[in-house]
């Protein structure tokens, strides 16, 4: 599979951030007094745009979904930058690096708070590029993909995207590129099945 450029997903893609958003879930869960949900229902009703996720759980008449993305954000920041980052990632982000090809971080999170965590883990210099969204709210990473293909003509050819979400597999197939699926990451491996998939990173670099 020959390709030049390969855009990351950030959240649960490198960064290893599942159980601590599912933590969070729950505690607000218990604040809104709404009925608490498993690690592994969480991982089978998470979605983007967010609010859809949140709709599932909450109730907006009672919280609006903006007062609950602030009250998230506010927790998961600080929180955030104690997780790990998956295993073998960055060996693997470092050896496409040394073999030529460009990597691109393409994350839902706002700019302000993805670069303080790529400062903090000291990985910022990995990618070429950066591209985060203007707000908090996770709507879509889309347009901001769209936007830089475009200004780079990049061949659809050329591309292929590493992500952990059916979003990212949806996004994908708009920009016309490949797509593999971290399985360990946001959600369940079961919503992947007609996608390729990888459970490790080791094994990625048999099929790129």
């Amino acid at each position: 599979m020959k390709k030049k450029y390969i855009f990351w997903d950030f959240n649960g893609t490198i960064l290893d951030d599942a159980r601590l958003c599912y933590n969070i879930l729950i505690e607000m869960l218990q604040e809104e007094r709404q009925p608490l949900v498993t690690f592994d229902e969480y991982l089978m009703i998470f979605t983007f745009p967010i609010k859809a996720y949140y709709a599932t759980v909450f109730d907006f008449n009672k919280t609006p979904f903006e007062v609950l993305a602030h009250r998230f954000i506010e927790r998961y920041q600080p929180q955030s930058l104690s997780c790990d980052l998956h295993e073998k990632v960055i060996e693997t982000i470092t050896y496409y690096k040394d073999k030529g090809f460009t990597n691109i971080l393409l994350s839902a999170s706002e700019e302000k708070n993805l670069f303080e965590q790529l400062n903090h883990f000291k990985i910022g210099h990995m990618f070429e590029h950066i591209l985060g969204t203007k707000n908090i709210y996770a709507k879509t990473k889309l347009d901001v993909a769209r936007q830089f293909i475009k200004d780079h003509a990049i061949q659809k050819e050329d591309m292929i995207m590493i992500g952990d979400t059916l979003h990212d597999a949806e996004i994908a197939h708009d920009i016309g590129c490949d797509i593999i699926i971290f399985t360990k990451g946001h959600q369940h491996p079961s919503r992947f099945k007609n996608y390729q998939t990888i459970e490790s990173y080791e094994a990625l670099k048999a099929l790129i």
